[in-house]
């Protein structure tokens, strides 16, 4: 995940059930390398598709009950949040305390009034000296490289058996696989992958 996804916040509270039956493990990645590697773009930076995926999101978040309010500015420059997270090695509390801030309150995290205001709010004491120390840095890289590796495009992502099951539309299909771990290999799911 990286918290400038609207999609995240939306797919959270069902892989936070997941997480109940499950072994989930929250990974930080920086969604702007990902693209970049395959070559590709945001549905934000498509002028024609911005407004649409945002009223997409807010739609899905008030069917779903979800609260929702858009930061003053998206996208937003993620990466102190994505390190901030590494930091603390991305506990589901902090991965739902950061999501929160951006997503349920409207709060852009890059600013950095706000970043101190996200840090408090994860207990970090200091988090400029956190989000700089090297190991930090390094991990969201090799979190990132590691993602790419295994197949992620985007996010949020969920891997599942070397399977990547991306955006939160695919939330069912990730838990129908699950349920029945054959279901790709039978039928026409079976012959796509071919």
């Amino acid at each position: 995940f990286d918290p400038i996804s609207p999609f995240s916040w939306l797919a959270l509270p069902r892989v936070e059930a997941l997480a109940a039956t499950h072994a989930v493990a929250m990974r930080t990645v920086v969604f702007g390398a990902i693209l970049s590697h395959w070559g590709s773009t945001g549905p934000a930076e498509l002028p024609a598709k911005r407004v649409h995926t945002y009223r997409l999101c807010q739609f899905l978040a008030e069917r779903e009950g979800l609260p929702m309010r858009f930061p003053p500015r998206h996208p937003f420059a993620s990466l102190g949040a994505l390190r901030l997270l590494t930091a603390l090695g991305a506990p589901t509390g902090a991965v739902r305390a950061a999501f929160e801030f951006v997503w349920a309150e409207g709060r852009d995290p890059s600013g950095p009034a706000e970043f101190a205001a996200l840090g408090t709010r994860l207990g970090v004491g200091d988090p400029d000296a956190a989000v700089n120390m090297p190991e930090t840095k390094a991990a969201l890289r090799a979190a990132t490289e590691e993602a790419i590796a295994t197949g992620v495009f985007g996010v949020p992502s969920l891997l599942i058996d070397g399977t990547v099951f991306w955006g939160a539309d695919a939330m069912p299909m990730a838990e129908a696989y699950l349920a029945d771990p054959g279901m790709l290999a039978r039928g026409e799911m079976g012959r796509l992958a071919g």
